[in-house]
């Protein structure tokens, strides 16, 4: 009797057939060595200058984390693909059978639709995989220079821009079923990129609830990654969406189905989704994988902190595209979120930019309210923002010991062979496998 799971094992073996023979592929896999190097090489010299390299004083690089000066911008190649490069895979993919007819003739055999998109989208998830060891020969160079690599943090990154890659191929998976014509479908996933990318741009000037929806877009989820910051609820909304876009495609792949019955399905997934969201977002559990603890407080602050029960309600004055309340939300707020479940942040600004609220007495005030103690002032610094805490919890901070003090890993040394390695034998090696394998599917 045959195995139930033999049609979709030879779905899987058609679709990785299918990849192998897209030029769209074999060109991203190409592109990968190029733009991986360039960040990596960048940031090799960047490091290497302020360890101490050429000259520059040295010392400096103590106060450096690989994570900052070499994963973020190297991965980063891995963003800008999938922003630029991944869609027109993935879409290649998913539209070439109904270009073709393949579909009209798949959909004869009794398969769910998900179950279709499903393994379209596991095998683009492995070509983007498989692409992306171009980062990991990245990590392989940097160890071979003597540089330090905190794996927890590492493989937060890569988790990140895998997670950033299944968003994409879900969104033009979507955009594929949707259209008629590829090239529509490239048009409606780019259009969706750049709006999240107008909903950064809202978010920095007016703040409120555009700030509130930027932190789910791929770029603000990405970055928190890129710092060592993995949030629940930024993840689940991840899963959501991507679950959403792969349901939305398996909704339109049904040729036979009248369109208004998709129309209504595609309207009630959407409104679920909206739903989960929302439940979503009330999860605030979230896990610092940083060496150096960027994103949290020395575990003697933490300590005091969560020995404080009563709410703790802040005011500050200051208007969205001011520098001064991005250092405050960056280096203090956001740390707290992350230490009192009993935190309410306000922000108070009649104008954007805040220049012309410079003459009102109490523009750049922050008032704190705890337990009915009330203090204010004009401290933005972390130090400044728990001290403030302290005095009115009636609270005396413990000394912080040496365990606390990240002591950073320097390291003076030019990027040596890598730009052959990016620059000629990826790009080679990835070339002529390209095309024996397009010569033996042609």
């Amino acid at each position: 009797m045959p195995s139930r799971s033999a049609p979709f094992l030879w779905l899987l073996n058609k679709e990785w057939r299918e990849l192998v023979s897209s030029r769209a592929w074999w060109i991203f896999l190409v592109l990968m060595g190029p733009l991986v190097g360039v960040s990596f090489i960048s940031a090799v010299r960047t490091y290497g200058e302020a360890s101490g390299l050429n000259g520059t004083s040295a010392g400096v690089g103590e106060a450096f984390s690989p994570l900052i000066g070499i994963w973020a911008p190297t991965f980063s190649a891995c963003e800008l693909a999938a922003a630029f490069l991944l869609p027109f895979v993935a879409i290649r993919i998913v539209a070439g059978d109904r270009q073709s007819g393949a579909l009209k003739i798949e959909l004869q055999h009794p398969m769910p639709s998900f179950l279709r998109i499903t393994a379209k989208v596991l095998i683009l998830m492995i070509g983007c995989m498989i692409a992306s060891l171009a980062a990991f020969a990245a990590v392989l160079l940097w160890k071979s220079y003597g540089g330090s690599i905190y794996f927890p943090e590492l493989v937060t990154v890569a988790a990140g821009h895998l997670l950033n890659a299944a968003l994409t191929i879900a969104l033009a998976a979507a955009a594929a079923s949707f259209t008629e014509h590829p090239s529509t479908a490239a048009i409606l996933t780019l259009t969706v990129t750049v709006g999240s990318w107008i909903i950064n741009f809202l978010a920095a000037i007016h703040g409120g609830l555009w700030e509130r929806a930027a932190a789910y877009t791929p770029t603000a989820m990405v970055a928190q990654f890129q710092h060592g910051l993995v949030r629940l609820d930024v993840v689940l909304i991840a899963i959501a969406l991507i679950s959403t876009g792969l349901a939305l495609a398996a909704i339109w792949i049904r040729l036979g189905t009248a369109v208004r019955r998709r129309v209504y399905e595609s309207a009630g997934l959407i409104a679920a989704t909206s739903v989960v969201i929302l439940v979503c977002t009330l999860a605030n559990a979230s896990w610092d994988t940083s060496e150096n603890r960027m994103n949290s407080f020395s575990k003697s602050d933490e300590q005091m902190l969560r020995q404080i029960r009563q709410p703790l309600y802040i005011e500050a004055h200051l208007a969205p595209e001011d520098p001064r309340r991005f250092d405050l939300e960056h280096r203090a707020i956001s740390k707290l979120r992350r230490t009192l479940p009993k935190l309410y942040v306000q922000y108070v600004s009649s104008t954007s930019i805040g220049l012309f609220e410079q003459t009102n007495p109490h523009y750049g005030e922050i008032w704190y309210d705890l337990g009915g103690q009330k203090a204010v002032n004009r401290i933005i610094t972390p130090e400044g923002v728990l001290e403030t805490i302290y005095s009115l919890a009636g609270v005396s901070p413990a000394p912080e010991g040496d365990e606390d003090m990240f002591r950073g890993h320097p390291l003076a040394v030019r990027p040596g062979g890598a730009a052959l390695v990016f620059y000629g034998v990826w790009p080679l090696l990835a070339g002529c496998i390209g095309v024996a394998f397009l010569r033996r599917h042609s």
